[in-house]
């Protein structure tokens, strides 16, 4: 189904307009930069970039203002992050209008990024009160043996159109009550919702007299994020993109003995057993390869099909496609909104065309719509490719819903397939067996950073880390310890005895 109503630019933009006005952001009009929308594939205004001037002064200012940030105790370091939260929720509606413009979000995704912002903020406050060291057994009598974790310094945070938000509060949240400054390069897809979370933290540290620099925003391009990215003064960068970007990112920070925490691309796969409850396995499947037009890193990109179920799972599925709204992203009807731009449209016809070039079938969907209404957007139909071997097409990431469906006979023949890709973001395996459900979490199983039972593969919550393995890049972000990744850790010993004792038995003068 399709709607072919959709709101025109200067809808778009005056809703646009209304947001940022509420939330308080007066727009950096200029030419440096456009701001544009999917859902026309259209401009919405011209704004001025940061030059390289403008980086160094944020570096020096974010700097300055951490060696007094750095000092302020924690949980009073968390009244920032709570005042955050409560403007977060206060304009909740407001930030997610401004999320479906810029990024093509359906509404109750886009509700539900900003949901995921105060959320972590709320877990941050109570981070604030618990970054705990160890004590730990001393060899020597009369001796402590501790670890304490202290404050990096500034964090640069490179995120990425998907999550234009969600992203940059699981770094700065965290990043804010573990002492850290930050400062914050977005996509150049993405500046409208950057510019109203910006100024929303600025309010915030407004309200609770902290320093206004704790938080810079740098809207520009890649030469931006490069000055960020070879600067030693930045402690740690945390950048969201592609693998490719990674590949450039990660050497260059090493190369000054740099941190760095690398969110990258996802290949990721379902496993659906012979057990499965299969109208279970039908609505995850859906959700986590139609949602967000297939543009998440999570998004189920392959599903790995037990033989004996195969041909019924995939007639469901292609009729669930077939029902699937396509539109306006405003329009709550509405499940599947654009692409962000005609280059992942492209991205998405190549990768069809060559995965039935190497025998593939498209069963369902892939074509363009709304093309009359909006020549200049990219409006797709999720697509569902049969497919008899993981070819490279199937091992490459493309972002787009397209989803490749691969048949298995034996658990071990699908858990070798499921790893078979260079990615290792998210995982799952639909099944009502337990011993194929714990062997799929084992070591011997799924090898992402995240393995999930009876669900699909998007849709974290915030309490857990985030992050993959291989070549996702390693990192973790948002929940449970990720908050080391924002800290230096100090190993201390005390002598609180009369004698110098030696660790090992070692014997000096």
């Amino acid at each position: 189904m399709t709607s072919t109503a959709l709101p025109t630019t200067d809808d778009l933009r005056a809703r646009a307009r209304t947001a940022l006005d509420r939330v308080g952001v007066t727009l950096p009009e200029g030419a440096g930069l456009q701001a544009r929308s999917p859902i026309t594939g259209e401009d919405l205004f011209g704004l001025e970039a940061a030059s390289a001037d403008d980086t160094e002064q944020a570096l020096r200012a974010a700097r300055e203002a951490f060696l007094t940030w750095r000092t302020t105790p924690a949980p009073r370091r968390g009244e920032l992050v709570r005042r955050l939260g409560e403007l977060l929720r206060e304009h909740q509606s407001d930030l997610a209008e401004l999320v479906t413009i810029e990024a093509g979000k359906i509404r109750s995704e886009a509700l539900g990024e900003v949901q995921e912002m105060i959320d972590i903020c709320e877990f941050a406050v109570g981070l604030s009160r618990q970054l705990c060291g160890r004590t730990i057994a001393s060899e020597r009598p009369g001796h402590r043996l501790a670890e304490t974790w202290h404050p990096l310094g500034v964090v640069g945070v490179i995120s990425a159109f998907n999550f234009p938000a969600a992203v940059w509060s699981w770094n700065t949240a965290v990043a804010l009550v573990c002492g850290d400054t930050v400062i914050w390069k977005p996509s150049e897809l993405t500046p409208l919702i950057s510019l109203a979370c910006d100024r929303l933290l600025k309010r915030a540290a407004e309200d609770v007299g902290a320093p206004r620099d704790v938080h810079r925003l740098l809207l520009g391009d890649r030469a931006v994020g490069e000055q960020l990215v070879d600067d030693p003064r930045v402690a740690l960068v945390s950048a969201t993109g592609s693998t490719r970007m990674g590949r450039e990112v990660g050497p260059r920070v090493a190369a000054r003995f740099g941190r760095s925490l690398l969110e990258l691309g996802g290949n990721n796969a379902a496993v659906v057993a012979p057990s499965a409850d299969l109208d279970l396995a039908v609505q995850g499947i859906v959700f986590a390869a139609a949602g967000t037009a297939g543009q998440r890193c999570t998004t189920l990109r392959r599903l790995i099909v037990h033989r004996d179920i195969a041909d019924t799972l995939v007639a469901r599925l292609t009729a669930a496609y077939g029902r699937l709204p396509i539109g306006d992203p405003f329009d709550e009807t509405t499940l599947v909104g654009p692409l962000v731009t005609a280059r992942a449209l492209d991205g998405m016809q190549d990768a069809l065309a060559r995965a039935q070039a190497r025998g593939g079938k498209v069963l369902a969907g892939g074509n363009r719509r709304l093309t009359e209404a909006a020549p200049n957007a990219a409006y797709v139909e999720p697509a569902v490719v049969r497919v008899e071997e993981q070819t490279d097409v199937v091992r490459q990431e493309t972002f787009a819903p397209i989803l490749y469906v691969l048949t298995y006979d034996t658990l071990d023949e699908a858990i070798a397939l499921h790893n078979d890709v260079p990615q290792g973001l998210s995982s799952s395996i639909f099944t009502r067996d337990q011993q194929e459900a714990e062997v799929f979490l084992s070591a011997e199983g799924s090898d992402c950073g995240i393995a999930n039972v009876n669900i699909g593969t998007s849709g974290a919550e915030i309490g857990g880390a985030f992050g993959g393995e291989k070549e996702t890049g390693g990192g973790r972000e948002s929940g449970s310890d990720a908050w080391r990744a924002y800290m230096r850790r100090a190993t201390n010993t005390v002598n609180y005895s009369s004698r110098l004792s030696l660790a090992q038995n070692v014997s000096f003068l």
